[in-house]
């Protein structure tokens, strides 16, 4: 079994998607172990020789950070916590999007700022490596302090509480224990805190939005080609002298893909009529390419997130010092998925009016798509859902992050709201697959229209295979099974693109 070591060292987008798709198993890194090891023995030693109050270690939490607890009492306070802290409702996330959190939630306590016992981080390997996920709730985060209420979910199995999915059955966290022989862990001080703060809710989700995302971001330039030949378009609008003197990083990589997806297309070759085309063709480079440039920003701030300490208050044992501040504070991936959920609606609103051109019969194309309209509707009503998907993300692009409510008595008096902002980036793109299997479900169809010319041999080949499960369209038939298989070809189609 391959075998992924938690260290110190970055751990980036293409590392994540190697380790959930080749199912890497987790350990520890001796290293990752030391530092672990230390910081909570420092931790120990501090509250032991301190008389001034550390929060959320010898006090309560949030607008209690000023009510003192007892020594005898700092592990029932953070179990206390856990338990209280457990409020998530609405949807259970997939488990996809736990065991990223369960990923990352190892990955920022294996720093050794956060006063966790071994045991704790080990526990949390140990569900990981067996494939045990904890039900968590869509709602109930404000993405400050950190991701609480989902946070809670997720680590109440370690103190034999919350549920899991365990090999297709749901359990309690004390049948968890029972069928795999495993005690509760002991929370020592501070370590709920560590547990609970932090914005591996949200991260997991941005992680989960941008794997997807740059993936799509590559499947809409080919779909894109696609019906740029079957709308007969014109080539000159892609070539390098026109990118060149406005050199936008996607614009450049944007133009480039077409030019390679359609080289030796019989169709571009052919003499046009037209002196120019609609936007949505013409200007793929510009749309595409800004969407790519917002992916490739969004990817650095998430980076740099799931390599990051989130939860609150800080250890550090070489300087002697336990800080209480504002790492957990989401803004930073608040401001980056509303700006994605933009960016990827933006491919999806370009996508639908190349869809809507081809079935407008335009350049020698018949209208919706088939030999006899007026008898039968073809392809009139998948544009209409397109567009209606489209209008949800327009929706849903509307930013998260502009809002603050106030909680905690006061005390937490800014919240970022990132949570939801994640949340509703990962729906946007999976409404854009949807827009995108729409088009190409179009694209496929109106390129039938063209034969005996051909388009290029690349694109050829990927229709022969569309073709095994979609079917050109003779006369009207259900649309709804062709259109679900479009999706899942185009599910299929995004693994073959490898995430660099």
């Amino acid at each position: 079994m391959k075998v992924h070591k938690i260290s110190n060292k970055r751990l980036n987008l293409s590392t994540i998607d190697k380790i959930i798709n080749e199912n890497y198993s987790l350990a520890l890194s001796s290293d990752a172990v030391k530092r672990i090891e230390k910081c909570r023995k420092y931790l120990d030693d501090k509250i032991k020789a301190q008389k001034q109050p550390i929060y959320g270690v010898t006090t309560g939490f949030g607008s209690l950070c000023n009510t003192n607890i007892s020594e005898k009492d700092l592990g029932k306070l953070q179990e206390n916590l856990m338990i209280s802290h457990a409020c998530g409702v609405g949807e259970e996330i997939s488990q996809e999007i736990v065991r990223l959190m369960i990923l990352l939630k190892i990955q920022s306590l294996s720093y050794g700022h956060s006063g966790v016992q071994l045991s704790t981080v080990q526990r949390l390997i140990d569900m990981y490596n067996n494939e045990i996920y904890p039900i968590v709730y869509e709602q109930g985060s404000l993405g400050a302090s950190g991701d609480l209420v989902p946070l809670a979910h997720l680590c109440l199995p370690l103190i034999g509480l919350g549920e899991v999915y365990y090999k297709g059955e749901r359990l309690t966290g004390k049948e968890l224990n029972r069928k795999m022989k495993w005690k509760p862990i002991s929370l020592k001080s501070k370590e709920g805190l560590a547990l609970l703060n932090g914005t591996q809710f949200m991260s997991a989700h941005s992680v989960a939005a941008l794997l997807k995302a740059r993936r799509l971001s590559c499947l809409a330039d080919l779909i894109g080609s696609m019906s740029l030949d079957a709308f007969n378009g014109r080539l000159e609008p892609f070539l390098t002298e026109v990118h060149a003197i406005r050199p936008h990083a996607g614009q450049l990589e944007t133009a480039n893909n077409i030019l390679s997806f359609l080289e030796g297309s019989e169709i571009s070759l052919q003499d046009k009529t037209h002196v120019q085309d609609p936007y949505s063709f013409r200007c793929m480079p510009q749309v595409h390419g800004a969407t790519k440039d917002a992916i490739n920003y969004v990817e650095f701030v998430i980076e740099t997130e799931i390599n990051s300490v989130t939860d609150n208050p800080t250890v550090f044992p070489d300087e002697d010092l336990v800080i209480s501040a504002g790492n957990f504070h989401g803004q930073p991936i608040a401001l980056a998925m509303d700006f994605l959920a933009i960016a990827l609606a933006e491919l999806g609103n370009i996508s639908e009016r190349r869809t809507y051109q081809l079935i407008d019969a335009k350049r020698d194309l018949p209208s919706f798509l088939v030999k006899n309209p007026g008898l039968n509707s073809g392809f009139m009503i998948p544009q209409y859902a397109a567009a209606a998907i489209v209008n949800q993300n327009k929706l849903l692009a509307n930013p998260c992050s502009t809002d603050s409510i106030v909680s905690s008595q006061g005390q937490e008096d800014h919240v970022s709201m990132g949570a939801n902002a994640a949340v509703k980036c990962l729906k946007v793109v999976g409404n854009l697959e949807k827009i995108l299997a729409i088009e190409l479900f179009n694209a496929a169809q109106a390129l039938e229209f063209r034969k005996p010319l051909r388009t290029s041999p690349q694109i050829e080949e990927i229709l022969l295979s569309y073709r095994e499960n979609v079917p050109f369209i003779e006369n009207d038939a259900t649309m709804y099974d062709k259109m679900q298989e479009s999706i899942a070809f185009i599910k299929a189609l995004e693994m073959l693109f490898q995430f660099e």
